[in-house]
């Protein structure tokens, strides 16, 4: 197997640029030998059976009244038992470990993230068919390019304006969904320069196989020389460009604008940005007014409000027939 894919030179799940991609893959691999502890003996074992025990084989040992055997038992069980007990401690750790919505607390297994350290934030909107990328710190938007510099923490905001999709950079961190009227999270961090791929991992319809970008790794200087091309060469993208890059298109080129309207990421959260009602805000405002006005005291049946809450058992209460409630 391992010479088979040592020709795989595009393996890119095994050769990742960023922390916490490395960190999957290592939980990848933790967990293939785990459960090749089991796969390859079980397998080796067969094989041996059936050679062994096969019709023309004279020197097998035969005893058929044989029926069990406690080592035999023991083996069977136990192993697998702790394998199962070994994979699942490595999991519910790396589990918490890798929670894509948990802020880095190092860039590698070498250095940790600085205090004072504030992270590049990326606004990230899935499209039919294309993906919109908002820098809010450095004021600027791209169409399928994407950059940060290396060794510095990203935290990414997504979502989706039409249909649920997937956020992956393969080489960077795991897969994200992105919902439209919701945000999810991820913090990754890239550790080396270079040029990698991003995709759409989830079908979202006709243009799919076309949702691709490029994400480029660069260092500090080299990235702000990209947000002056982008602010330089730019258009501003207003409400109304962005109602029309909205619009369902296939194979989009890149592009760069050079200003945002503002607040236009939580706009496109919110499904308002043609000027509706933003039904995201709204409900969680309702939902907060619901939480602040209930009280239940005022449910719950007690001596003194009796009359209030059941008022059918109050001490005059008259039945529907006229005749007065037995209590």
């Amino acid at each position: 197997m391992l010479v088979g894919l040592a020709g795989c030179s595009n393996a890119v799940l095994l050769s990742p640029a960023g922390d916490m991609a490395a960190r999957q893959r290592d939980l990848i691999i933790i967990a293939t030998c785990l459960m090749l502890l089991i796969i390859v003996p079980v397998i080796c074992l067969t094989l041996l059976f059936a050679w062994r025990y096969r019709e023309s084989a004279n020197n097998a040992h035969y005893n058929p009244e044989w029926d069990h055997s406690t080592v035999l038992e023991l083996a069977i069980w136990a192993a697998p038992l702790l394998i199962i007990i070994a994979l699942g401690a490595v999991t519910w750790v790396s589990t918490h470990q890798l929670d894509p919505y948990r802020p880095l607390t190092r860039l590698d297994d070498r250095r940790p993230v600085a205090a004072d350290t504030k992270p590049l934030v990326v606004e990230v909107v899935a499209m039919d068919w294309k993906w919109l990328f908002l820098y809010p710190e450095q004021g600027i938007a791209t169409v399928n390019e994407l950059a940060a510099p290396v060794d510095r923490p990203i935290a990414f905001r997504i979502t989706s304006t039409s249909v649920m999709n997937a956020f992956f950079v393969p080489s960077l961190a795991g897969m994200v969904y992105a919902m439209p009227g919701m945000e999810t999270k991820l913090h990754a961090v890239i550790n080396k320069p270079g040029i990698y791929d991003g995709m759409s991992s989830n079908y979202s319809g006709a243009g799919f196989s076309h949702m691709r970008f490029k994400f480029h790794g660069m260092s500090g200087g080299d990235f702000d020389s990209w947000v002056q091309q982008a602010k330089s060469a730019g258009a501003p993208l207003s409400k109304d460009a962005y109602l029309k890059l909205a619009q369902p298109s296939e194979s989009e080129p890149v592009q760069r604008y050079a200003s945002v309207a503002p607040g236009l990421y939580n706009l496109i959260l919110n499904r308002c940005v043609d000027g509706g009602a933003c039904v995201v805000d709204t409900m969680a405002q309702n939902q907060n007014r619901i939480r602040a006005r209930f009280d239940p005291s005022a449910e719950i049946c007690t001596a003194s409000n009796t009359s209030d809450v059941a008022p059918v058992f109050a001490p005059d209460a008259v039945a529907g027939n006229g005749g007065r409630v037995l209590r």
